[in-house]
């Protein structure tokens, strides 16, 4: 089990799917939404957690002011637990979709305000770069992109228009921030 870090769940858990997946540590999740509350208001952001596993970074947005988060899960059994995780916060404004971030991708939709993308360590650098590239036309002016990898992977490979702002690393992970810039 984890927990919800702050906001209005805060202090709540969140099941966990029972295999294949990694959440968020609190202890990273902390530092990262204090850097992103650093940059933007994240009241009524429309958020997209790929990769979202147990919705750990999703739920913490949701927590924290967010309007909306879509969760993108290809492992059936996750997306179960995000729905139950859903259910039982009993936030509004909650799209869970059974399919891999690259079928996601590449759909036409919303826009959203701030992307989270904490892919499996499995998931290599160049499959990343496809997900992220093919997002961009699903990324709203001045949007953040907060990327989650291990601490031994290289840094992402922005979309043309968006910018690298910040790296940093926590033990075995790395978190990089982007954000599309106003220009682009």
């Amino acid at each position: 089990m984890t927990r919800i870090v702050a906001g209005t769940a805060g202090g709540r858990r969140l099941k966990v799917p029972p295999k294949g997946t990694r959440p968020t540590s609190e202890r990273v999740r902390e530092a990262l939404f204090s850097s992103l509350e650093s940059m933007m208001d994240l009241d009524g952001a429309r958020v997209l957690d790929l990769y979202a596993g147990s919705g750990a970074l999703g739920f913490e947005a949701l927590s924290r002011g967010a309007g909306h988060a879509t969760f993108v899960e290809s492992d059936r059994r996750a997306a179960e637990v995000l729905k139950s995780n859903a259910k039982d916060l009993g936030f509004a404004g909650v799209m869970i979709a059974n399919r891999t971030a690259e079928a996601y991708a590449t759909t036409e939709g919303e826009k959203f305000d701030v992307v989270f993308a904490d892919p499996p360590y499995a998931v290599t650098d160049d499959e990343l770069e496809k997900v992220l590239h093919g997002l961009r036309h699903r990324l709203a002016p001045d949007a953040v992109l907060v990327v989650e990898r291990a601490s031994r992977s290289n840094e992402p490979v922005w979309p043309d228009g968006v910018e690298p702002l910040r790296a940093k690393r926590y033990g075995d992970t790395a978190v990089y921030w982007g954000q599309v810039r106003s220009d682009g």
